[in-house]
């Protein structure tokens, strides 16, 4: 018999997208799931879509809870959950209909604890973000390998959902309650506890970039720093233990530092100081970047519009977003 997975799905505010997420998750090829909707005291009618969905298929099981964030949802989820093993959706995406079968064939044919499919990224104007170079062919990588790509942007994404997890690699490690960008401070723990993982090309993960997403938020609020927290809690982590990732933390870094800055860029009144900051820190190491041959491409135009000052850099940004219909 086949192992039986649990698919947890924390759900706030999204009743626009819920149905074709739910649905995309119980139309699966693979069968034997338990699914978890974890409704986060969802101030709209989610609570009762929920318990509707519930209605129609056996496999799905609601948790109501108070409003605690994403982090809180999806522990409650992990809580209850009966699979031996764990993906996570988010509510507001959607999957294809082997999500859980590619990744559960890749895990048991290799015997590693964590496998990740490739992530769409569908814009604001409908455009799906297409890798052309995305296959089927799938990688085994060591904890080292996979952090390596995710630093360098190579596939493997730092999002908690894209992936089968052990359940018994959650047996000590929990989404930090209270956090955003909560994802950057648990992964690399998940990666080194594996050990070892396999990563797959093709892209059965549709992330929604949508108005009102925290990720694609314009402004600079104080949530924000919990991203720099956690990301520099990370990339000392990945020094200290890979002496010889060091570049690639310097290509994360500029990334993380220019995520901010365009933030800044766009919030009123402005921060001057703490722009000043963060661009700083990209001079810091923007020539060693500029010149890695594994520096995307996307990082280096980054690079160069800023030398060329604040202001075209806002301008090549603005114009970038709008040619792709990124928020």
């Amino acid at each position: 018999m086949e192992d039986l997975i649990t698919v947890i799905i924390p759900v706030y505010k999204v009743e626009k997208y819920l149905e074709k997420c739910v649905k995309s998750i119980c139309y699966q090829t693979y069968k034997n799931l338990e699914i978890i909707l974890v409704d986060d005291g969802s101030p709209d009618n989610c609570g009762k879509m929920c318990d509707e969905y519930a209605k129609t298929d056996c496999r799905i099981k609601v948790i109501h809870k108070e409003n605690g964030g994403l982090s809180d949802a999806r522990n409650a989820g992990i809580k209850i959950a009966t699979g031996k093993y764990i993906a996570f959706v988010d509510s507001d995406d959607y999957v294809s209909n082997d999500y859980i079968e590619y990744m559960y064939e890749m895990l048991k044919k290799e015997n590693v604890k964590i496998s990740i499919c490739g992530i769409e990224n569908v814009w604001k104007n409908g455009k799906i973000e297409e890798n052309s170079n995305a296959t089927n062919t799938y990688h085994k990588l060591s904890a080292k390998q996979a952090l390596e790509n995710l630093l360098y942007a190579e596939g493997i994404e730092i999002s908690a959902y894209g992936k089968l997890y052990s359940k018994e690699l959650w047996d000590d490690i929990e989404f930090p309650k209270g956090k955003v960008y909560e994802d950057t401070a648990i992964m690399y723990k998940l990666f080194e506890k594996a050990k070892v993982l396999v990563y797959g090309e093709k892209k059965c993960y549709y992330y929604i970039a949508r108005i009102g997403s925290i990720s694609k938020s314009k402004g600079f609020n104080k949530k924000e720093e919990d991203y720099i927290n956690h990301t520099n809690q990370m990339l000392e982590y990945i020094k200290n233990n890979y002496p010889d990732l060091t570049e690639a933390v310097k290509r994360f870094d500029i990334y993380a530092n220019f995520r901010i800055l365009r933030m800044l860029i766009y919030t009123k009144p402005r921060n001057r100081k703490m722009e000043k900051e963060i661009i700083a820190k990209i001079k810091e190491n923007q020539k060693d970047v500029l010149h890695n041959k594994r520096t995307p491409k996307r990082d280096k135009i980054a690079i160069i519009s800023l030398k060329m000052g604040l202001p075209i850099f806002k301008i090549m940004w603005t114009t970038y977003c709008r040619l792709t219909g990124r928020i």
